[in-house]
């Protein structure tokens, strides 16, 4: 196995003296002058590619770049100023809001207080009324009582005296007997 990897390393060593080859070309300083003109005439190729072709448009690009955040910027700061305002509008309007409905609150509270006290007014006008209509019922039913317990008091006590003793009291003796 070893006879055919060498024999191909043979071949190949003897192409490469065939063709009279001394190695690289790069290597090779007979051949260094003409690698310097053409390396010199890509370089300026290149350098005039670059330096009139891609870098201005790459600058370009970035400029166009610079600008749309800049102008991204400047747009988003404008609306943030605009929506600053706006909110300090709608913050202002919210509280004249709860400014005017607390007015309207203690307006109607002031109201309902007034109109309150006045029905509490009437109500107690009513009531005082009734109040001394009943008294006067009262002490009506209370004289028209105490008026006919005396006659009770006299009738319950002739019928005592009548059961215990056997006889009737005088109606004189039992007004005597009432008052004692």
């Amino acid at each position: 196995m070893a006879e055919p990897v060498t024999e191909a390393a043979h071949a190949v060593a003897g192409a490469a003296v065939e063709h009279g080859s001394g190695g690289l070309p790069q290597f090779d300083l007979a051949q260094w002058p003409g690698q310097m003109v053409w390396m010199l005439i890509i370089f300026g190729i290149l350098f005039f590619l670059f330096s009139k072709v891609f870098v201005p448009k790459l600058g370009g690009t970035i400029e166009a770049r610079e600008d749309r955040i800049s102008g991204d910027i400047a747009a988003a700061r404008k609306m943030k100023e605009e929506s600053e305002a706006q909110a300090a509008a709608v913050a202002q309007e919210v509280a004249q809001a709860r400014a005017q409905a607390q007015k309207l609150a203690g307006d109607a509270k002031a109201k309902a207080k007034g109109e309150s006290a006045v029905r509490q007014a009437e109500e107690e006008a009513k009531l005082a009324k009734s109040l001394a209509a009943a008294e006067v019922r009262i002490f009506e039913a209370r004289d028209k009582a105490l008026s006919q317990v005396a006659g009770i008091a006299s009738d319950t006590a002739e019928a005592i005296v009548a059961k215990l003793t056997g006889k009737a009291a005088s109606a004189a003796e039992l007004k005597a007997a009432a008052k004692a």
